[in-house]
């Protein structure tokens, strides 16, 4: 009874946490994940070596003094894995804020105002969608000079359709609901309504949906790099560390050049993708777990 009791007194984001702790790959992403944004955003402090500085023999093997071994002009590896984490992450945390708040306003236009403005939204949506999601990107990357800020730019501008669909169709519904059409007779302010009432309650969903889209961002950026269309030497990021294994000898020799920041991309994105689901399934309101 007193465990009822406590369940039934708890708030929404402790209801959404009960939930998010009993999955165990969720829980266990989310650990991995934060030490992994730690050990990025710690990078100046706990790198033993300058990114850019060559410190050693070229393409040492792992050893004490240099744990990942060296590059192929001897810079440490194991500092510019550090720092080029920093990369991905800020690349996928910055295109998915772009992404989610363009999706965001013209899924709330679409879905509150209807008319020839959803028509107009949802047909430059379809239109946008409707190109090869890879070739987009590419032919963007193609047209706009190389860097790390173009590719957050570029990748928060493709991202946004799914998004916006999202939103628009949870806005079609909610602007149906008692408390929304009370709002309207009582005459608040749209904002309010849009901000204050819609959103909130649509919040969810697009946390959920965020989480994939990071994790597309950050293996964008990986292929962009990876093709020289991405962030550009000497900044390192995972993609243009694994720009050296198109090398055969490297692939079959130097393994310590490509498996470290190829590991690191499939764990980032893997780990992401679990978070998301343990997230989809705590927010989800017809869940039915009570433990």
């Amino acid at each position: 009874m007193k465990r009822q009791t406590d369940i039934t007194n708890e708030s929404y984001l402790q209801t959404v946490w009960r939930r998010f702790k009993h999955h165990h790959l969720g829980v266990a992403s989310l650990i991995l994940l934060t030490v992994i944004c730690l050990a990025a955003v710690l990078a100046p402090l706990i790198a033993p070596h300058d990114p850019d500085a060559i410190v050693g023999p070229f393409s040492e093997a792992p050893s004490l003094r240099f744990w990942l071994g060296t590059d192929q002009i001897g810079r440490d590896m194991l500092s510019r894995l550090l720092y080029a984490t920093r990369i991905s992450l800020l690349v996928g945390l910055m295109a998915t804020a772009i992404s989610t708040a363009v999706g965001v306003v013209l899924g709330l236009l679409a879905g509150y105002f209807g008319g020839w403005l959803d028509m107009l939204i949802m047909r430059f949506t379809d239109m946008v969608m409707s190109f090869p999601y890879i070739l987009l990107v590419l032919v963007a990357a193609a047209i706009f000079e190389p860097g790390l800020w173009s590719i957050i730019l570029i990748l928060g501008f493709v991202d946004w359709p799914g998004i916006a669909r999202l939103v628009r169709g949870n806005v079609l519904s909610l602007r149906e609901t008692n408390f929304v059409k009370g709002d309207i007779v009582a005459g608040m302010p749209l904002r309010h309504i849009l901000f204050s009432e819609i959103l909130p309650n649509t919040v969810a969903p697009i946390l959920v949906y965020a989480t994939s889209v990071m994790a597309l961002s950050m293996l964008d950026e990986a292929s962009l790099s990876f093709l020289g269309m991405g962030v550009q030497p000497p900044t390192a990021s995972l993609g243009n560390m694994l720009n050296s294994a198109q090398s055969l000898t490297v692939l079959t020799r130097q393994p310590w050049l490509w498996i470290p920041p190829g590991l690191l991309i499939v764990i980032l994105v893997v780990a992401i993708n679990f978070v998301g689901d343990a997230l989809r399934d705590a927010v989800d309101p017809t869940a039915t777990l009570r433990r």
